[in-house]
């Protein structure tokens, strides 16, 4: 009997089971399409922001790329509307970069040189710097193919960026190494066979020493010269 009592539990059960489905499959149809159109004007809001802001961006990083010796270079940050939405949105957002006149706009990722990337980048977290999160940021060979009064935008700008992130920059340049709040020479030694580098923080008189050995020698006009750029911090 017993058996029987709960064959018949079971039996109710599965019938409740039956007969509440399609109401919960109504619930879950009305909740998909809730959560979806919550979804899309979300999407729609978006995306009405990323197009607003993506020309005042690209005006900016154009303006930064000419400090930094790209004068006649084109940026674009373009949108593309997915097929399908992403948590990220309801677009791709494409870096276009162009770096000498007559050349058509092309993904950064298929034309920068590693020296162009370098100056792209410190262009980009310039415009991006009181909004990015990224706390750290390295920039190795920023200083290729620069020189003269490009070099003291390049540090200008990553001075004005150390404001908002740590900043670590490998350079070659006495304008950029002066411009840092800390700055270290990096040496090598050859020991019984073996190679070992060397990482030692320089300041006051061997900063000085340090930058006028970048700028050629350690001769008085040098050394004048960089107490001249160290003062300009």
């Amino acid at each position: 009997i017993a058996e029987v009592i709960e064959f018949g539990r079971r039996a109710a059960e599965r019938m409740q089971k039956i007969e509440g489905r399609d109401a919960e499959l109504e619930r879950l149809t009305k909740e998909i399409e809730k959560v979806r159109g919550q979804m899309n004007r979300a999407g729609d809001a978006l995306r009405k922001l990323r197009a607003k802001a993506a020309p005042k961006l690209s005006e900016t990083i154009r303006k930064n790329l000419a400090d930094l010796g790209f004068r006649q270079s084109e940026f674009e940050a373009k949108l593309s509307a997915l097929d399908e939405p992403r948590a990220s949105g309801f677009d791709s957002v494409e870096l276009l970069f162009s770096p000498n006149p007559g050349e058509p706009l092309k993904p950064l990722r298929a034309i920068a040189s590693s020296g162009e990337i370098s100056r792209l980048m410190l262009a980009i977290k310039s415009a991006l710097a009181a909004h990015d999160a990224i706390p750290l940021l390295v920039f190795d060979e920023i200083d290729t193919n620069v020189g003269g009064e490009i070099a003291h935008a390049v540090g200008a700008k990553m001075q004005t960026l150390g404001r908002e992130h740590q900043l670590i920059c490998i350079t070659h340049l006495a304008p950029v190494a002066a411009a840092a709040s800390s700055h270290f020479v990096v040496t090598k030694d050859v020991v019984r066979g073996r190679t070992f580098s060397n990482l030692q923080e320089v300041a006051g008189k061997a900063r000085r020493e340090e930058i006028a050995r970048m700028l050629g020698g350690k001769s008085e006009s040098a050394l004048q010269l960089a107490a001249s750029l160290l003062k300009e911090k």
